[in-house]
């Protein structure tokens, strides 16, 4: 079985949000990237624990971006990828993304892609379904299990008050979240192997983006916290009347 894992450069969670150009382009002075958290904490992961079950199983990962994108794309091969392609293009677009992705898939022949279901940095959720579409696939979203036998994939996905139990035969698309696997840091032999492991660089194909930004924003200041004392009952409930905003 192939497997090809979409991994995605993000922003560090504690890295400090500004703009440049006009609150155009994010400024990335300073910031510490990383794997995005739901393609290597539960994509990646399961992927490795199916290769553990099956040592035949092949693992590949794919990003789409710039050579600045090769070491956490070497952190993953340290995890348990077996190579990995980076396709050469910068672009926010998530049709274009996708696209890359697609065309790589279909040159590969993968049996399963597996995806996190959102990047934290844009938290847009649409690049998986759009690589099922147009791999013409089967596509589950959520999936927060994800067990195989033979050809047969049994998923279990979070909706709206309890779970949906899916199965559907391979080849298909899978965005993963919360569930699907646990975390794991490379050891010192995944770290010292990634540094041979294939790292190819492939130019794209020529695809219009759909969306372009036209600028960020950041969210209003917190405002001050107002401290009541607690025998000043009469100001806190004209507080709480005049001045606290619904939730």
């Amino acid at each position: 079985m192939k497997i090809l894992v979409c991994i995605s450069k993000t922003p560090d969670t504690t890295a400090k949000i500004a703009f440049t150009g006009n609150n155009t382009k994010f400024d990335t002075a300073g910031v510490q990237w990383i794997i995005n958290p739901y393609d290597e904490w539960y994509a990646l992961v399961r992927a490795i624990e199916l290769k553990e079950a099956d040592p035949s199983t092949i693992i590949h990962l794919i990003t789409v971006g710039a050579a600045d994108a090769d070491p956490i794309i070497r952190k993953a091969l340290a995890l348990g990828g077996d190579e990995a392609i980076r396709v050469n293009a910068d672009s926010h677009d998530s049709f274009y993304i996708a696209s890359q992705i697609a065309e790589v898939a279909k040159q590969g022949g993968y049996d399963l892609v597996f995806t996190g279901k959102e990047t934290i940095d844009y938290n847009g959720s649409s690049v998986g379904g759009m690589v099922a579409e147009l791999l013409d696939r089967p596509y589950v979203s959520l999936a927060s299990k994800f067990e195989l036998s033979g050809n047969k994939a049994t998923i279990t996905r979070e909706i709206e008050g309890g779970e949906e139990i899916c199965e559907v035969e391979l080849p298909v698309v899978v965005s993963c979240q919360k569930g699907m696997a646990e975390q794991r840091i490379p050891n010192m032999k995944g770290i010292m192997g990634a540094r041979t492991k294939p790292l190819k660089a492939a130019e794209p194909v020529a695809v219009d983006a759909l969306t372009t930004v036209a600028g960020f924003e950041l969210p209003p200041a917190k405002a001050g916290v107002k401290l009541v004392s607690p025998d000043n009952v009469e100001e806190l409930v004209r507080l709480l009347h005049e001045e606290a905003k619904a939730i």
